[in-house]
């Protein structure tokens, strides 16, 4: 079963939300990474149903039909999943959060009651995280895209604008070239068709009515995210690969020790790409075991 559409939030807003998989399966509740949108990444989707789970995906606010939330924070993630969660009436979920998508994985483990696991994919860590220099180790366009957040909404606007131009008409053949800073040898090689074209219809999505989601994405990251660390009381699992470039290792390494409880992955040889494609029975076995679902 597969349903696609959008939903009327408490306050008005409408998110785009796709939900596959066994109707009566425990959702797991994926959060995309930056930018990106509720397009389901293939692989997944086949481990998810092939466990008896329902995937969950939704844009957050800004990318595509999903509407803009003026200051949005990290954590304002969490109510929206409330929501989600109602809609689809489920009360328990597993919760996943890759690249841009971890911190809001998090926060959905500090704050939302209904999550059984939370898998944290090479999240990023705070922007001020204490004794964490959060662009070391980065590609060339990442540095660029936060040092723009470091001059101020309008300056990373004004990136984000020109950024768009390379995203919104991307194929498959042109992404190695345009993510081409950002792509060690071991996620070049992860770039199978299948996957290329998942992350080539997520970039579209995301940037199809604009930058709004992304703009609110790298600011609400460079802020405080509105939780702290310590209240997370998730079950929670960390994987993060050596050869990133897009969230460095040492982002890894700073959270490890600093969600309460964790497992942690850190991966030597894996990149930003290879870890989320190459590990994904790994990560869902573990998930579901601290949920206590098998």
């Amino acid at each position: 079963m597969t349903e696609t559409g959008r939903i009327v939030l408490p306050d008005g807003r409408w998110l785009d939300l796709r939900v596959s998989g066994p109707a009566d399966g425990v959702p797991l509740i994926f959060h995309h990474g930056t930018p990106g949108a509720g397009v389901p990444e293939p692989v997944l989707e086949r481990a998810a149903h092939s466990r008896g789970l329902r995937l969950v995906t939704a844009s957050r606010p800004g990318y595509g039909d999903s509407t803009p939330q003026a200051g949005r924070r990290v954590v304002d993630v969490v109510a929206d999943m409330g929501a989600v969660m109602d809609e689809i009436g489920a009360r328990r979920c597993l919760v996943a959060g890759w690249s841009g998508g971890g911190p809001h994985a998090l926060a959905c483990a500090a704050r939302l009651p209904a999550a059984a696991a939370v898998l944290v994919i090479a999240g990023v860590a705070p922007f001020a995280a204490d004794g964490l220099d959060w662009l070391a180790g980065m590609g060339e366009d990442n540095v660029a895209e936060f040092s723009a957040v470091l001059k101020g909404e309008d300056e990373l606007r004004s990136y984000l604008l020109r950024e768009r131009e390379n995203l919104k008409d991307l194929t498959v053949e042109g992404i190695v070239p345009a993510l081409e800073s950002l792509l060690p040898d071991v996620d070049r090689a992860a770039l199978t068709d299948e996957f290329a074209g998942y992350l080539v219809a997520s970039f579209r999505e995301s940037v199809r009515t604009g930058v709004a989601g992304w703009l609110a994405d790298d600011l609400a990251f460079a802020r405080p995210w509105g939780f702290d660390l310590a209240e997370i009381s998730a079950p929670t699992t960390i994987w993060q690969g050596s050869e990133d470039l897009m969230v460095p290792f040492a982002h890894g390494q700073w959270l490890a020790p600093r969600v309460p409880g964790a497992i942690v992955h850190l991966e030597e040889g894996e990149g930003h790409l290879s870890i989320g494609v190459g590990a994904v029975d790994r990560m869902l076995d573990e998930l579901v075991a601290m949920a206590g679902l098998r």
